[in-house]
């Protein structure tokens, strides 16, 4: 049974949510760009796109590999590696696109609001100054 932390970026505010059990299943088999149904972490009438996310070694998800098994790339820059000098390379290694079993963190973006805040729906208990 997998389960994830779901990260969810919200006007420049992120808010993150544990899932598991039926809700988790909702991402088994998703890929980086896909939507997921809200109500899956909680957010009933939101929509949510998957942007990214991690394993549990910590290797970054990568949307330019299909599947959901490892790779190793030779990366000039972008997700998993930022060169310190202009042309430097190395070799990472890195997750495909797809939700599987091995994620543990699923990074989010809301596509489509819900009627009540996210902060409502979370009932932080914090008032507004």
């Amino acid at each position: 049974m997998a389960d994830f932390q779901v990260i969810v970026g919200d006007d420049g505010a992120t808010h993150s949510f544990e899932v598991d059990g039926q809700d988790a299943n909702r991402f088994i088999g998703r890929s980086i760009g896909e939507t997921v149904d809200g109500d899956a972490v909680g957010l009933p009438g939101y929509e949510l796109e998957i942007t990214g996310g991690s394993d549990r070694a910590g290797r970054p998800m990568h949307g330019d590999i299909s599947g959901a098994q490892t790779a190793q790339i030779l990366s000039t820059g972008g997700v998993g590696y930022k060169p310190t000098v202009k042309g430097e390379r190395k070799r990472i290694t890195i997750r495909g696109a797809e939700v599987s079993e091995e994620t543990r963190q699923i990074n989010t973006k809301v596509v489509t609001r819900g009627e009540q805040s996210v902060a409502d729906l979370l009932d932080t208990g914090d008032d507004e100054e």
